[in-house]
């Protein structure tokens, strides 16, 4: 029997029919996304993340890209993505701390901001992401991939602010637990209810939300409550699709761990949407 804590979702059966049933009709209602990332090297988990938040539903959608690419992207890119801004870039090609200015218009446009990684790992890049953090307390946002690595030597003030969710791996979990000191551990070895537990007990000492794929299974965890489901396709998480799908969600239903429990509930539903 499971603690009463932990809900585990059947593909065949969406815990919340309701909120599943209940997308947006309007453009106009279907929320305002920002989505984050790419440097000098690419910008493809970019260009995956507006083509899966568009399919999925999202009202709007504002790129921004390092301005390094300005001159290397397509027409045919520029042309599909809209609305993309381009913000200053370091020497190593990834965002300046100047971009904060970029960053700063994406949070009083957005319902929800994306940061899909392939940014770099550029120290300069980091300061700039922890500065954007601390300046938008109140921005809901969405960190994954290695955009979670940029932010781990300041893993106490995002695991601090109440509208960071972040879409990890298993060893990224473990990396900012270290960061924290946070006496409980987390292993590879250990069973979908340990991994739950221990879920529970850390988002009840920090406000994060976190969703965690392991084990053919994805945890979402907030507040002490968690969810799961068994998931085959880990390459999903990996390449932030899973991720842009729970800021969509998340755009139009308050309660994270509902959101996210119901955009698994469609990739099962109807996977012809990846």
């Amino acid at each position: 029997m499971n603690p009463d804590f932990w809900r585990i979702q059947v593909r065949e059966k969406p815990l919340f029919p309701d909120i599943l049933w209940s997308k947006p009709e309007r453009k106009s209602a279907a929320g305002r996304l920002a989505i984050i990332g790419g440097n000098a090297r690419g910008f493809a988990a970019v260009a995956a993340a507006f083509s899966v938040a568009t399919k999925v539903g999202a009202g709007e959608i504002k790129i921004i890209l390092p301005e390094i690419l300005k001159k290397t992207l397509p027409v045919a890119i520029k042309d599909q993505f809209r609305d993309v801004i381009f913000a200053p870039n370091n020497p190593s090609g990834g965002f300046a701390k100047e971009a904060i200015h970029e960053l700063n218009a994406a949070a009083d446009f957005a319902n929800l901001i994306l940061f899909i990684g392939d940014s770099g790992q550029n120290s300069e890049t980091a300061a700039l992401l922890e500065n954007f953090l601390r300046e938008n307390s109140k921005s809901k946002v969405i960190i994954t991939r290695d955009a979670v690595d940029l932010v781990k030597n300041a893993a106490e003030m995002v695991l601090q602010r109440e509208n960071t969710h972040l879409v990890v791996s298993l060893s990224q979990l473990q990396k900012l637990f270290r960061e924290v000191y946070y006496p409980r551990v987390i292993t590879f070895s250990q069973g979908a209810k340990q991994i739950a537990e221990t879920l529970h007990k850390f988002t009840i000492t920090y406000p994060v939300a976190i969703t965690l794929w392991h084990a053919g299974s994805l945890f979402v965890a907030k507040s002490g409550q968690v969810i799961s489901q068994k998931f085959d396709q880990p390459l999903r998480v990996w390449s932030g699709e899973v991720a842009t799908r729970e800021a969509i969600w998340h755009m139009w239903q308050t309660d994270v761990a509902k959101a996210v429990a119901t955009s698994w509930a469609e990739i099962s539903k109807n996977n012809s949407l990846a």
